[in-house]
Protein backbone atom coordinates (compact mmCIF):
# COMPACT_ATOMS: atom_id res chain seq x y z
CA UNK A 1 0.00 0.00 0.00
CA UNK A 2 1.54 3.33 -1.07
CA UNK A 3 1.50 6.26 1.31
CA UNK A 4 1.22 9.66 -0.42
CA UNK A 5 3.89 12.11 0.64
CA UNK A 6 3.19 15.77 1.31
CA UNK A 7 4.04 17.96 -1.67
CA UNK A 8 6.58 19.88 0.43
CA UNK A 9 8.53 16.67 1.16
CA UNK A 10 8.66 15.74 -2.52
CA UNK A 11 9.75 19.23 -3.51
CA UNK A 12 12.48 19.23 -0.85
CA UNK A 13 13.89 15.94 -2.19
CA UNK A 14 14.29 17.15 -5.77
CA UNK A 15 17.91 17.78 -6.91
CA UNK A 16 16.90 20.92 -8.85
CA UNK A 17 15.45 24.22 -7.67
CA UNK A 18 11.71 23.56 -7.50
CA UNK A 19 8.47 24.99 -6.19
CA UNK A 20 4.78 24.08 -6.28
CA UNK A 21 1.91 26.45 -7.03
CA UNK A 22 -1.71 25.82 -6.08
CA UNK A 23 -4.75 26.57 -8.29
CA UNK A 24 -5.15 29.75 -6.24
CA UNK A 25 -1.78 30.80 -7.76
CA UNK A 26 -0.15 30.76 -4.34
CA UNK A 27 3.20 29.07 -3.73
CA UNK A 28 2.54 26.09 -1.45
CA UNK A 29 6.06 24.59 -1.33
CA UNK A 30 9.61 25.63 -2.22
CA UNK A 31 12.85 23.72 -1.71
CA UNK A 32 16.13 25.21 -0.41
CA UNK A 33 17.70 25.31 -3.89
CA UNK A 34 14.85 27.42 -5.26
CA UNK A 35 14.88 29.59 -2.17
CA UNK A 36 18.58 30.26 -2.79
CA UNK A 37 18.04 30.90 -6.50
CA UNK A 38 15.13 33.29 -5.95
CA UNK A 39 16.72 34.76 -2.82
CA UNK A 40 13.46 34.57 -0.89
CA UNK A 41 10.87 32.27 0.65
CA UNK A 42 7.47 33.06 -0.83
CA UNK A 43 5.45 30.20 0.61
CA UNK A 44 1.84 31.32 0.83
CA UNK A 45 2.35 34.29 -1.51
CA UNK A 46 1.21 34.82 -5.09
CA UNK A 47 3.78 33.37 -7.52
CA UNK A 48 3.92 36.59 -9.55
CA UNK A 49 5.69 38.32 -6.66
CA UNK A 50 8.89 36.46 -7.63
CA UNK A 51 8.33 35.11 -11.14
CA UNK A 52 7.70 38.40 -12.89
CA UNK A 53 9.13 37.34 -16.24
CA UNK A 54 6.25 37.14 -18.78
CA UNK A 55 7.16 33.82 -20.40
CA UNK A 56 7.33 32.04 -17.03
CA UNK A 57 4.11 33.63 -15.76
CA UNK A 58 2.30 32.66 -18.96
CA UNK A 59 3.48 29.04 -18.70
CA UNK A 60 2.33 28.81 -15.07
CA UNK A 61 -1.10 30.31 -15.81
CA UNK A 62 -1.62 27.96 -18.77
CA UNK A 63 -0.68 24.92 -16.68
CA UNK A 64 -3.01 25.93 -13.85
CA UNK A 65 -5.83 26.55 -16.33
CA UNK A 66 -5.76 23.28 -18.30
CA UNK A 67 -2.92 21.14 -16.93
CA UNK A 68 -0.79 21.52 -20.05
CA UNK A 69 2.99 21.22 -19.73
CA UNK A 70 5.25 24.06 -20.84
CA UNK A 71 8.87 25.17 -20.84
CA UNK A 72 10.00 28.77 -20.44
CA UNK A 73 13.29 30.53 -19.84
CA UNK A 74 14.11 32.34 -16.64
CA UNK A 75 16.97 34.85 -16.55
CA UNK A 76 18.77 35.33 -13.24
CA UNK A 77 21.76 37.29 -12.02
CA UNK A 78 24.35 35.36 -10.00
CA UNK A 79 27.73 36.63 -8.82
CA UNK A 80 27.55 39.53 -11.26
CA UNK A 81 26.83 37.29 -14.26
CA UNK A 82 23.68 36.55 -16.24
CA UNK A 83 22.50 32.93 -15.88
CA UNK A 84 19.80 31.27 -18.00
CA UNK A 85 17.47 28.58 -16.65
CA UNK A 86 14.99 26.35 -18.44
CA UNK A 87 11.81 26.32 -16.33
CA UNK A 88 9.73 23.17 -16.74
CA UNK A 89 6.08 23.57 -15.69
CA UNK A 90 4.10 20.36 -15.13
CA UNK A 91 0.77 19.50 -13.50
CA UNK A 92 0.99 17.40 -10.32
CA UNK A 93 -1.46 14.55 -10.93
CA UNK A 94 -5.09 15.63 -10.67
CA UNK A 95 -4.53 17.97 -7.73
CA UNK A 96 -4.55 21.05 -9.94
CA UNK A 97 -1.16 22.08 -8.54
CA UNK A 98 1.73 23.00 -10.83
CA UNK A 99 5.34 21.95 -10.33
CA UNK A 100 8.15 24.24 -11.50
CA UNK A 101 11.75 22.99 -11.82
CA UNK A 102 14.72 25.16 -12.84
CA UNK A 103 17.49 23.65 -14.99
CA UNK A 104 20.69 25.71 -15.38
CA UNK A 105 21.48 25.84 -19.12
CA UNK A 106 24.03 28.61 -18.92
CA UNK A 107 26.79 26.26 -20.08
CA UNK A 108 24.78 25.64 -23.25
CA UNK A 109 24.35 29.37 -23.82
CA UNK A 110 28.05 29.98 -23.16
CA UNK A 111 29.06 27.18 -25.54
CA UNK A 112 26.78 28.61 -28.21
CA UNK A 113 28.27 32.07 -27.78
CA UNK A 114 31.79 30.61 -27.95
CA UNK A 115 30.94 28.88 -31.23
CA UNK A 116 29.51 32.08 -32.68
CA UNK A 117 32.56 34.06 -31.55
CA UNK A 118 34.89 31.41 -32.95
CA UNK A 119 33.21 31.42 -36.37
CA UNK A 120 33.20 35.23 -36.41
CA UNK A 121 36.89 35.39 -35.49
CA UNK A 122 37.95 32.81 -38.08
CA UNK A 123 35.90 34.58 -40.74
CA UNK A 124 37.49 37.91 -39.83
CA UNK A 125 41.02 36.46 -39.82
CA UNK A 126 40.53 34.90 -43.26
CA UNK A 127 38.64 37.79 -44.82
CA UNK A 128 41.51 40.30 -44.53
CA UNK A 129 44.14 38.28 -46.46
CA UNK A 130 41.53 37.04 -48.95
CA UNK A 131 40.41 40.61 -49.65
CA UNK A 132 44.03 41.64 -50.15
CA UNK A 133 44.70 38.71 -52.49
CA UNK A 134 41.61 39.46 -54.57
CA UNK A 135 42.61 43.11 -54.85
CA UNK A 136 46.16 42.28 -55.94
CA UNK A 137 44.96 39.70 -58.47
CA UNK A 138 42.56 42.23 -59.98
CA UNK A 139 45.36 44.81 -60.21
CA UNK A 140 47.79 42.32 -61.78
CA UNK A 141 45.20 41.40 -64.36
CA UNK A 142 44.58 45.05 -65.20
CA UNK A 143 46.73 48.16 -64.67
CA UNK A 144 49.87 46.35 -63.47
CA UNK A 145 49.80 43.57 -66.04
CA UNK A 146 52.96 44.76 -67.80
CA UNK A 147 54.68 46.45 -64.83
CA UNK A 148 57.37 44.00 -63.66
CA UNK A 149 58.33 46.06 -60.58
CA UNK A 150 54.77 46.31 -59.28
CA UNK A 151 54.11 42.68 -60.17
CA UNK A 152 57.08 41.45 -58.13
CA UNK A 153 56.12 43.60 -55.14
CA UNK A 154 52.50 42.46 -55.24
CA UNK A 155 53.49 38.80 -55.61
CA UNK A 156 55.71 39.13 -52.54
CA UNK A 157 52.82 40.57 -50.51
CA UNK A 158 50.47 37.88 -51.84
CA UNK A 159 52.92 35.20 -50.70
CA UNK A 160 52.98 36.71 -47.20
CA UNK A 161 49.15 36.78 -47.07
CA UNK A 162 48.93 33.18 -48.30
CA UNK A 163 51.48 32.14 -45.65
CA UNK A 164 49.39 33.90 -43.03
CA UNK A 165 46.27 31.96 -44.05
CA UNK A 166 48.29 28.74 -44.09
CA UNK A 167 49.52 29.38 -40.53
CA UNK A 168 45.98 30.12 -39.39
CA UNK A 169 44.59 26.91 -40.92
CA UNK A 170 47.50 24.96 -39.43
CA UNK A 171 46.85 26.35 -35.96
CA UNK A 172 43.11 25.66 -36.28
CA UNK A 173 43.81 22.03 -37.19
CA UNK A 174 46.32 21.77 -34.36
CA UNK A 175 43.83 23.19 -31.87
CA UNK A 176 41.19 20.73 -33.08
CA UNK A 177 43.55 17.77 -32.64
CA UNK A 178 44.63 18.92 -29.20
CA UNK A 179 41.05 19.37 -28.01
CA UNK A 180 40.07 15.94 -29.37
CA UNK A 181 42.86 14.25 -27.39
CA UNK A 182 42.60 16.42 -24.27
CA UNK A 183 41.03 13.67 -22.14
CA UNK A 184 43.55 11.02 -23.20
CA UNK A 185 46.46 11.00 -20.76
CA UNK A 186 49.92 10.64 -22.36
CA UNK A 187 52.02 7.65 -21.30
CA UNK A 188 55.41 8.32 -22.95
CA UNK A 189 58.45 9.16 -20.82
CA UNK A 190 59.87 12.50 -21.98
CA UNK A 191 63.12 14.18 -20.89
CA UNK A 192 62.31 17.88 -20.53
CA UNK A 193 65.97 18.92 -20.57
CA UNK A 194 66.57 17.24 -23.92
CA UNK A 195 63.26 18.61 -25.23
CA UNK A 196 64.20 22.19 -24.34
CA UNK A 197 67.65 21.74 -25.91
CA UNK A 198 65.92 20.66 -29.13
CA UNK A 199 63.60 23.66 -28.90
CA UNK A 200 66.48 26.11 -28.54
CA UNK A 201 68.40 24.47 -31.36
CA UNK A 202 65.38 24.78 -33.66
CA UNK A 203 64.81 28.43 -32.70
CA UNK A 204 68.47 29.42 -32.85
CA UNK A 205 68.19 31.07 -36.30
CA UNK A 206 65.08 33.01 -35.16
CA UNK A 207 67.03 34.30 -32.17
CA UNK A 208 69.94 35.37 -34.37
CA UNK A 209 67.63 37.23 -36.76
CA UNK A 210 65.91 38.99 -33.83
CA UNK A 211 69.19 39.87 -32.10
CA UNK A 212 68.18 37.86 -29.01
CA UNK A 213 70.40 35.48 -27.07
CA UNK A 214 69.40 32.53 -24.85
CA UNK A 215 70.46 32.11 -21.24
CA UNK A 216 69.72 28.60 -19.98
CA UNK A 217 69.86 26.82 -16.65
CA UNK A 218 69.06 23.20 -17.45
CA UNK A 219 69.92 20.23 -15.19
CA UNK A 220 72.53 17.75 -16.39
CA UNK A 221 70.46 14.76 -15.29
CA UNK A 222 67.28 13.79 -17.17
CA UNK A 223 64.04 15.32 -15.90
CA UNK A 224 61.35 12.83 -16.83
CA UNK A 225 57.63 13.55 -17.19
CA UNK A 226 54.79 11.57 -18.72
CA UNK A 227 53.95 13.39 -21.89
CA UNK A 228 53.45 13.62 -25.61
CA UNK A 229 56.84 14.63 -26.97
CA UNK A 230 55.52 16.42 -30.06
CA UNK A 231 52.89 18.35 -28.10
CA UNK A 232 55.34 19.44 -25.39
CA UNK A 233 57.79 20.50 -28.09
CA UNK A 234 54.95 22.61 -29.51
CA UNK A 235 54.37 24.19 -26.08
CA UNK A 236 57.97 25.27 -25.58
CA UNK A 237 58.46 26.26 -29.21
CA UNK A 238 55.49 28.58 -28.81
CA UNK A 239 56.61 30.08 -25.50
CA UNK A 240 60.26 30.55 -26.45
CA UNK A 241 59.29 31.75 -29.93
CA UNK A 242 56.98 34.37 -28.41
CA UNK A 243 59.73 35.49 -26.04
CA UNK A 244 62.04 36.00 -29.02
CA UNK A 245 59.41 37.79 -31.14
CA UNK A 246 58.06 40.09 -28.45
CA UNK A 247 61.30 40.64 -26.54
CA UNK A 248 63.59 43.45 -27.61
CA UNK A 249 66.60 43.21 -29.87
CA UNK A 250 69.83 42.89 -27.94
CA UNK A 251 68.05 41.42 -24.92
CA UNK A 252 68.18 37.95 -23.36
CA UNK A 253 65.58 35.19 -23.11
CA UNK A 254 66.04 33.14 -19.93
CA UNK A 255 65.00 29.47 -19.86
CA UNK A 256 65.25 27.49 -16.61
CA UNK A 257 64.10 24.15 -15.19
CA UNK A 258 63.45 23.71 -11.47
CA UNK A 259 62.35 20.60 -9.57
CA UNK A 260 59.91 20.92 -6.67
CA UNK A 261 59.19 18.29 -4.04
CA UNK A 262 55.74 19.87 -3.73
CA UNK A 263 54.02 22.49 -5.88
CA UNK A 264 51.03 24.51 -4.75
CA UNK A 265 49.77 24.68 -8.33
CA UNK A 266 49.73 20.90 -8.84
CA UNK A 267 49.53 19.87 -5.18
CA UNK A 268 52.08 17.21 -6.04
CA UNK A 269 55.80 16.86 -6.88
CA UNK A 270 56.47 18.62 -10.15
CA UNK A 271 58.84 20.39 -12.47
CA UNK A 272 58.72 24.07 -13.40
CA UNK A 273 59.93 25.37 -16.75
CA UNK A 274 60.27 29.14 -16.83
CA UNK A 275 60.61 31.24 -19.99
CA UNK A 276 61.34 34.89 -19.25
CA UNK A 277 62.05 37.70 -21.67
CA UNK A 278 63.34 41.25 -21.15
CA UNK A 279 60.87 42.90 -23.51
CA UNK A 280 58.38 45.72 -22.94
CA UNK A 281 56.14 43.56 -20.74
CA UNK A 282 52.38 43.18 -20.63
CA UNK A 283 49.80 45.24 -18.77
CA UNK A 284 48.34 42.99 -16.01
CA UNK A 285 44.81 43.74 -17.27
CA UNK A 286 45.52 41.47 -20.27
CA UNK A 287 47.00 38.51 -18.38
CA UNK A 288 43.77 36.60 -17.55
CA UNK A 289 42.74 36.60 -21.23
CA UNK A 290 46.01 35.72 -22.96
CA UNK A 291 45.03 32.06 -23.45
CA UNK A 292 41.69 32.94 -25.09
CA UNK A 293 41.39 32.14 -28.77
CA UNK A 294 42.26 35.10 -30.99
CA UNK A 295 42.87 37.42 -28.03
CA UNK A 296 45.59 39.90 -28.91
CA UNK A 297 47.08 42.80 -26.97
CA UNK A 298 48.22 44.56 -30.14
CA UNK A 299 46.47 43.07 -33.16
CA UNK A 300 48.54 44.91 -35.77
CA UNK A 301 51.89 44.02 -34.20
CA UNK A 302 50.83 40.43 -33.60
CA UNK A 303 49.85 39.92 -37.22
CA UNK A 304 53.00 41.62 -38.50
CA UNK A 305 55.07 39.12 -36.50
CA UNK A 306 53.16 36.17 -37.91
CA UNK A 307 50.90 35.47 -34.93
CA UNK A 308 47.47 33.88 -35.37
CA UNK A 309 46.14 34.53 -31.87
CA UNK A 310 45.81 30.78 -31.22
CA UNK A 311 49.25 29.86 -29.87
CA UNK A 312 48.59 30.24 -26.14
CA UNK A 313 45.14 28.64 -26.48
CA UNK A 314 46.88 25.57 -27.93
CA UNK A 315 49.41 25.67 -25.09
CA UNK A 316 46.62 25.75 -22.50
CA UNK A 317 44.84 22.71 -23.96
CA UNK A 318 48.07 20.72 -24.27
CA UNK A 319 48.94 21.42 -20.64
CA UNK A 320 45.41 20.44 -19.58
CA UNK A 321 45.97 17.08 -21.24
CA UNK A 322 49.25 16.70 -19.32
CA UNK A 323 47.60 17.75 -16.03
CA UNK A 324 49.90 20.76 -16.09
CA UNK A 325 49.37 24.47 -15.55
CA UNK A 326 50.52 27.73 -17.13
CA UNK A 327 51.20 30.78 -14.98
CA UNK A 328 51.88 34.18 -16.55
CA UNK A 329 53.36 37.20 -14.79
CA UNK A 330 54.34 40.54 -16.27
CA UNK A 331 54.46 44.27 -15.72
CA UNK A 332 54.97 47.01 -18.31
CA UNK A 333 58.67 47.62 -18.84
CA UNK A 334 59.73 44.52 -16.89
CA UNK A 335 59.40 41.73 -19.45
CA UNK A 336 57.09 38.73 -19.29
CA UNK A 337 57.44 35.41 -17.47
CA UNK A 338 55.69 32.21 -18.54
CA UNK A 339 55.94 29.30 -16.11
CA UNK A 340 54.88 25.78 -17.03
CA UNK A 341 54.23 23.28 -14.24
CA UNK A 342 54.15 19.55 -15.05
CA UNK A 343 53.85 16.56 -12.70
CA UNK A 344 56.95 14.41 -12.48
CA UNK A 345 56.76 10.92 -13.97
Amino acid sequence: MSIPLPVSDVIAALPLPALAIAPSEQVIAINPLARKLLDTDVTGKHFITILRQPSVAEAVEQCLADGSAAVAQYLARENGQDVTYDVSVRAIGTSGNALLTFQDINHVAVAGQMRRDFVANVSHELRSPLTALMGFIETLRGPARDDATVRDRFLSIMTDEADRMNRLVGDLLSLSRVEAAERVRPTEQVDLGALLSTTLRNLGPLGVDAGVTFNTDLPEKPVMVLGDKDQLLQVFTNLVGNAVKYGSSGKIVHITIALHAQTNVLRAPGVEVCVRDEGPGIDPVHLPRLTERFYRIDSHRNRSLGGTGLGLAIVKHILNRHRGRLKIASKPGQGAEFRVFLPLA
